[in-house]
């Protein structure tokens, strides 16, 4: 053997540009073998000839092909073989692409959700018309003397589902219809996740039609929303308009964004329709 064509590990690691502890991993893999190991030193050595090895490994690499996949094809190296292996991971990076599609989706709703809370008029009445959304059940009966009395809640929830509680500022509180028209406001009759377009969730979920609703964000949380609720009824009494459904009350700023409770807002959207 001429071990003057042959490269030492180091020296093959900066003619590929890539580290020697990567060349030790490929070699621990049975990917790529040295040519020539010193049998008193156990230094590894190198030739061209596991260069052309390299060169498809990086590229394969490139392409985020996984390793076995790899090694698959170079103990079967063909064309119909490296074919059905692109393929193959072609059909990986679409969905990883789809996935990254939805997840910046979410990004750009979260975005917008926390630039309008910021830019909120507060105390403010006005009727909008909420569109429809899709929500899931949590809780009935809640008493909420802090915004950290809706964690056991969502925590029950988590344990069943991987994803859509993970994002913050989507978990919602509503007095019914019934306890709003007796100015009934210290417990809340119910506790809802609202659901992105984008969430995936494993169990029932409910369809909110689109809704005219009443709403007002004030600074704070659910222990100060009582006096919120006075001011939405005061404004369907002067306007006549009746309630037609539940309260829907969200902390859109919490203790998941800040530690600054001066910094929270928390909106509720009474549904509302004219007065007969």
């Amino acid at each position: 053997m001429d071990k003057e064509q042959l490269f030492s590990i180091g020296e093959v690691a900066r003619l590929f540009h890539m580290s020697v502890s990567s060349l030790r991993h490929y070699e621990s893999l049975g990917l790529l073998s040295p040519e020539y190991i010193n049998p008193d030193s156990g230094y590894r050595y190198y030739s061209t000839r596991q260069f052309e090895v390299l060169n498809t490994l990086r590229y394969l690499r490139a392409l985020d092909m996984p390793l076995p996949e790899i090694a698959d094809f170079l103990q079967n190296r063909d064309v119909e073989t490296i074919e059905q292996k692109l393929r193959q991971q072609k059909t990986v990076v679409e969905q990883k692409l789809a996935e990254l599609s939805r997840i910046e989706r979410k990004i750009d709703h979260r975005l917008s959700q926390l630039q309008d809370a910021k830019s909120a008029r507060l105390d403010e009445i006005e009727l909008i018309q909420t569109p429809a959304c899709r929500i899931v059940w949590m809780e009935d009966a809640l008493y909420l003397k802090s915004f950290l009395d809706m964690e056991p809640s969502i925590r029950r929830l988590e344990q069943s589902q991987r994803e859509a509680v993970v994002f913050l500022g989507k978990v919602g509180v509503g007095i019914s219809k019934e306890h709003l028209e007796a100015g009934l406001f210290s417990r809340y009759d119910c506790a809802f996740l609202l659901l992105d377009r984008e969430d995936r969730f494993d169990g029932e979920t409910h369809k909110l039609p689109e809704t005219l609703c009443a709403r007002i964000r004030f600074r704070g949380s659910h222990p100060q929303a009582g006096a919120a609720y006075e001011k939405l009824l005061a404004f369907l009494r002067a306007h006549h308009f009746t309630i037609s459904g539940f309260s829907r009350e969200v902390t859109l700023i919490d203790n998941g964004l800040t530690d600054d409770p001066g910094k929270f807002v928390t909106e509720i959207s009474l549904p509302v329709c004219p007065a007969e």
